[in-house]
């Protein structure tokens, strides 16, 4: 992924507070490590209720951690009082996940009137790559 610049500090702020405020985010336990313009990484620990019945992390974790990096992505570039939502979301599994951390980095690859693309990558905690993804958000005003 290419280097984005950095958003200013009220954006940010606006940002972190939003991610705090999702039930969804405080159920899994994710953390949202970076924001920048067009840009978000969401980290979550695999846990042992959030493993699937052969002891490695579900993949709905995986998805839902990847999806938040891109949602708080397209977060940075919207204006006061817009929100976003999924359009569709294209997955792939690479490895499994058996301990530690997963952490997904989005990045906007075109961000237009009404719909925003997206790149996403989910890597483990020694930075190996375990999912990629292909994803685009509407923008509701």
């Amino acid at each position: 992924m290419i280097d984005i610049p950095p958003i200013p500090s009220d954006v940010a702020a606006r940002a972190r507070e939003t991610f705090a405020r999702v039930p969804f985010v405080r159920l899994l336990g994710m953390m949202l490590e970076h924001v920048a313009s067009g840009a978000a990484s969401v980290s979550a620990d695999a846990r042992p209720d959030l493993a699937q019945t052969e002891g490695l992390l579900h993949g709905g974790v995986t998805f839902s951690v990847m999806d938040t990096a891109a949602a708080f992505a397209v977060f940075t570039l919207l204006e006061p009082g817009e929100t976003t939502v999924t359009v569709d979301f294209s997955i792939h599994y690479l490895r499994p996940i058996f301990e530690g951390r997963v952490t997904a980095r989005a990045a906007v690859v075109r961000a237009g009137r009404r719909l925003v693309s997206l790149s996403v990558e989910a890597t483990d905690q020694a930075g190996v790559l375990v999912a990629t993804a292909l994803t685009t958000y509407a923008r509701r005003r």
